[in-house]
């Protein structure tokens, strides 16, 4: 892992860190501690005056929203809790976030992600969030294809899978962008800000 520099305009991007995502049983990361880094992430970013970016995901009760294709494992037709898909309160509360509802795994597919990011002159991102084999690696592919540079925190996501979180982290992000802990890119912030 080895971080080398944040553009002047990047953007923190917490991916699905809602109420009903992070009460799952998460490895190898706790989902508490997953939220914690996140939110010193975006403490830092806010001060630093960068964009910070809350994704959620969420459908609609008759599920009309959701990717209509079949697959062997299927979501579709679960009901969800009141409030499953709130983001979490350590994250809530900022007037000057951005936020994004998605519908997929993909946080641009279908979103207005991408023109929020190119408004405000972003050219890099940096990814946390659950899970990191699904909606964070999504978003990493997608980011890296819109042609932003990508910084994934890898202590700032979690998996249900800690093997499918150890294939995103070392076969995966190596070929989408770079990696570090989320003290590793506060560390470069600092310098790069100063």
């Amino acid at each position: 892992m080895s971080l080398t520099t944040l553009d002047p305009r990047t953007a923190l991007v917490a991916i699905d860190l809602q109420n009903g995502i992070v009460g799952m049983p998460v490895e190898p990361h706790p989902a508490a501690d997953v939220v914690a880094r996140t939110a010193e992430l975006a403490d830092a970013f806010r001060s630093h005056g960068l964009p910070v970016v809350l994704v959620r995901v969420s459908f609609a009760a008759d599920w009309a929203d959701a990717v209509p294709g079949r697959t062997e494992r299927q979501a579709r037709g679960l009901t969800f809790p009141d409030g499953w898909d709130v983001i979490v309160d350590e994250l809530s509360g900022h007037p000057g976030d951005i936020h994004v509802t998605k519908h997929n795994w993909n946080a641009f597919h279908g979103t207005d992600l991408d023109v929020q990011l190119r408004r405000r002159g972003v050219t890099q991102i940096v990814l946390t969030g659950i899970a990191t084999s699904i909606g964070v690696e999504s978003t990493a592919r997608a980011a890296y294809e819109h042609g932003y540079h990508v910084t994934l925190a890898t202590d700032a996501m979690a998996d249900g899978d800690a093997e499918a979180h150890r294939g995103s982290v070392e076969r995966v992000f190596p070929r989408l962008g770079e990696s570090g802990t989320a003290a590793d890119i506060l560390e470069l912030l600092d310098k790069t800000r100063d």
